[in-house]
């Protein structure tokens, strides 16, 4: 379906629709839902690593003034499915990993709850664990697949051969931390089901999904899904988190059907977010490039190992943006996993793309410094005309046009390629460069419905806003498919009451749910012209995609480093970012989430570090007192660019994804300028000042 004309709202500029509610403090998140006669959950988590809980002691819990109830695995419900081990909350007496949940208390007050949880007293029969990832592990296995559902392995030529022959090489090992995704909301459930007693279950909770939290719970408590009401208008951050359910929902709905007739409130705390909803694996990727002396590739290879946990996998697919960002005739990309005694990772920002950029742009850069040529230039040479590996042409591909404009803007063409060579003051400064990729997903199973209220016409769908602007970019969407003012739409959101919408991840919202009512739309135009009675209604669903073209948003991301001279400290005062991705919707909106983007791969690249001790399988830096993440102080000058890019192909709107392609390649570029500020090649994150201060020390002028 089209638009009746060149569209009018989209490209517009509007405020944020929810942004009013957000900033007096009136937008009611899921911990807030107001009802009466609340209780309150306190989760009691496992102190060891591996191994069975041989007894619970909850006589002082029990005894406690406003404990209603301690659930242990002796007490807890039997749930339908316990498939899913993760969400197999008290089910048996094993511990898998440190911090899971090993019996939960429901309380009059919060406070009680957690005052009663720490008189719980369990005993262990401790096992020998293993909780330390290492390229060397000697029970590395290769998934079948890689998140979502992509080849473990790929291989084409032969690497080994071109790399012999190539007459420059890199070959070096590059690592990416273990990170958490740490929204401001921490993952927060209320839980009530029907006090008549009939089964019905409502869960106001921080989702990326309304309808897959409400298929998760449905399997989980062998429940039929219109037996369940799954409720969030807003969401405090996500960054993948969200995406799936974690056990926190679980213990929510089984706390509440333990007292029943009552609500019962969860929000995990800080401490228990590291150890109960997710986080992206530590990477170690072996990189080799091999190019001839005019920079053409010759060869490219890429080895990942990253961890999972042994009771549920979850194989990130590092390796996959090597397969068709540049021209090279010889790749291959292996995935091998460690199952480990740790917590469940899962999606966090860019899954795959993030991780998977950083060893790639760096041993660019490498290759670059090898050849004595521009980075800039090198990229450029190896830009492919076809996809490879599939060997599809692209929708609309120009990651050229972001680096030549990036390098305009940024003031590229002043850089003196030497490293160590400028400086003010007591700083050394510097400058890098590295690329940005992103698929273009548009998820099926999607439905909008478009009715006439009044002067007004209102779009339905069950789609999640965890920051990015749904609630404003769909009303533009819905008026230009119509064809009406933008402000006589209303947009309603987040609640399973609503059609099926599918998750807020892959960057896929808008195209998806955005093409959802731009069918609808379509179909309300065909039933009822331009003069809809009042309560006119039609529903429109996402249609496949042109599986004929490969889809990818592309980007830019150029980096100012200053190290200085006598602490080693790294500052980055100026990062930018050129990014192709399809028609904006919202430039307000845009922006935000770009900047967003590179904000949180700075982070990536100057602070974040969740810190595994091996010894305990306890991440030690579990709050934000230990986990550093950038602040304003450390974010200067971020500019986010775009280029104008008409792509027919992707979606009515003609849009890609942009609420993760702005962390992809940010560390690389990072990394990159610290080198050429200083000369140090830091291949391991995050960048700290112990890693280049050896280094300066050894500089003549000192």
């Amino acid at each position: 379906m089209t638009f009746l004309s060149e569209p009018v709202a989209i490209g517009s500029d509007l405020p944020r629709r929810d942004g009013a509610v957000k900033v007096l403090g009136t937008a009611t998140y899921a911990y807030e839902t107001p009802l009466e006669n609340v209780a309150y959950l306190h989760p009691v988590q496992a102190t060891i690593a591996r191994g069975r809980v041989s007894g619970l002691d909850t006589s002082a819990a029990v005894a406690l003034d406003g404990v209603l109830a301690v659930l242990t695995p002796d007490t807890a419900e039997r749930l339908a499915s316990t498939e899913d081990r993760e969400l197999a909350a008290l089910q048996d007496e094993a511990v898998d990993f440190r911090g899971q949940v090993i019996a939960l208390v429901v309380a009059d007050s919060s406070e009680v709850a957690r005052h009663a949880a720490a008189l719980v007293r369990p005993a262990y029969a401790q096992e020998e664990h293993d909780a330390e990832l290492r390229a060397d592990h000697d029970a590395l296995y290769a998934p079948e697949r890689v998140n979502p559902d992509f080849p473990t392995d790929t291989a084409e030529g032969d690497v080994a051969a071109a790399m012999a022959a190539a007459e420059v090489t890199v070959e070096q090992t590059y690592t990416t931390a273990m990170y958490h995704n740490n929204p401001m909301e921490p993952h927060a459930t209320t839980a009530l089901w029907d006090p008549a007693g009939e089964g019905f279950l409502t869960l106001w909770d921080s989702t990326q999904g309304v309808h897959p939290a409400r298929a998760t719970l449905a399997s989980v408590f062998g429940l039929d899904e219109a037996r369940i009401r799954v409720v969030c208008p807003y969401v405090g951050g996500g960054f993948g988190s969200k995406g799936e359910p974690h056990v926190n929902v679980v213990l929510a709905a089984m706390a509440a059907r333990a007292v029943p007739g009552r609500p019962v409130r969860l929000a995990l705390t800080r401490q228990q977010m590291f150890s109960l909803a997710g986080y992206r694996t530590p990477t170690i990727q072996r990189c080799a490039l091999g190019a001839g002396r005019d920079g053409k590739l010759t060869a490219l290879s890429i080895d990942v190992v990253e961890q999972t946990s042994r009771i549920k996998e979850f194989a990130e697919q590092t390796g996959v943006p090597s397969r068709m960002m540049y021209a090279v005739a010889n790749r291959r990309t292996t995935h091998r996993l460690a199952a480990l005694d740790v917590p469940v990772p899962s999606w966090m920002r860019a899954p795959g793309e993030c991780p998977g950029m950083f060893g790639p742009e760096v041993a660019m850069d490498e290759l670059a410094e090898l050849l004595g040529m521009d980075p800039v230039e090198l990229r450029i040479r190896n830009e492919p005309d076809v996809e490879p590996g599939s060997g599809k042409p692209f929708s609309s591909r120009d990651l050229v046009g972001c680096l030549r404009e990036g390098a305009a803007r940024f003031g590229w063409a002043e850089r003196d390629a030497r490293p160590g060579v400028r400086r003010s003051g007591d700083w050394l400064v510097g400058t890098g460069v590295a690329s940005s990729t992103y698929p273009v997903h548009r998820m099926p199973r999607s439905t909008a419905t478009i009715r006439r209220e009044g002067d007004r016409y209102v779009a339905e769908i069950g789609a999640a806003d965890l920051g990015t602007g749904a609630w404003t970019t769909l009303a533009q969407i819905a008026a230009d498919a119509l064809g009406v003012p933008v402000d006589v739409v209303e947009v309603r959101i987040g609640d399973t009451d609503y059609p099926m919408a599918t998750v807020a991840g892959g960057s896929s919202g808008t195209a998806t749910w955005g093409s959802a009512v731009v069918e609808a739309a379509g179909a309300f135009r065909d039933r009822f012209g331009t003069e809809p009675p009042d309560g006119a209604e039609a529903s429109g669903d996402v249609g496949p995609l042109d599986d004929r073209y490969a889809m990818h948003a592309f980007g830019a991301q150029f980096a100012e480093a200053h190290v200085h001279v006598d602490t080693g400290e790294v500052r980055v005062p100026r990062l930018l970012g050129v990014f192709a991705a399809g028609r904006i919707i919202n430039p307000r909106t845009a922006r935000s989430q770009f900047i967003g983007g590179m904000t949180m791969g700075l982070s990536m690249a100057l602070h974040e570090n969740s810190v595994l001790d091996p010894r305990t399988g306890h991440v030690v830096n579990h709050d934000f007192a230990g986990y550093h993440i950038a602040a304003n102080a450390d974010v200067d000058e971020v500019e986010a660019h775009w280029l104008d890019e008409h792509d027919p192909h992707v979606n009515a709107m003609g849009s890609k994804g942009i609420g993760e392609i702005g962390i992809v390649g940010t560390a690389a570029a990072v990394s990159n300028a610290v080198w050429h500020a200083c000369g140090v090649r830091v291949r391991d994150l995050p960048i700290t000042l112990d890693k280049v201060l050896h280094a300066l020390e050894d500089r003549p002028e000192r």
